[in-house]
């Protein structure tokens, strides 16, 4: 006979009882590189606010549609060189000018991630003698 109430049943474990595992500690995630069409699409929306200028001012003058050129402001969009290159020139800016900003704003962005001080200004100063 066994020692059991009669209502109860009895409980064989199947595998020895295990202490939960040792999870590591969570790491905080390095923030990430942002990505090309954020910065190009930013670059844009900065030159157009600068200029005073309306998202349909620029996508007319551009020939692109206004809800397109807004997707590529806002990142959306990943754009291509023809339509970037409308963009750009509505805007006044060579299709370099928009790359060399959103490089730009990329070594901005590197720097901050690094803890380095930023300039607006490039160092590639030059003095020129009048």
């Amino acid at each position: 006979m066994t020692n059991q109430a009669p209502n109860q049943a009895r409980v064989i474990p199947l595998r020895p009882h295990e202490t939960a595992p040792h999870l590591p500690e969570p790491q905080v995630p390095a923030p990430k590189e942002p990505l090309w069409r954020d910065l190009v699409g930013d670059v844009l929306r900065q030159e157009r606010l600068a200029q005073e200028r309306t998202l349909k001012d620029v996508a007319d003058a551009a020939r692109i549609s206004m809800p397109y050129l807004s997707e590529v402001e806002r990142g959306r969009k990943e754009a291509s060189s023809e339509v970037l290159a409308a963009a750009a020139h509505a805007l006044g800016l060579d299709l370099g000018d928009l790359l060399s900003l959103a490089r730009d704003e990329l070594s901005q962005h590197r720097n901050r991630r690094q803890g380095r001080v930023t300039s607006p200004y490039n160092a590639q100063l030059s003095l020129v003698a009048a």
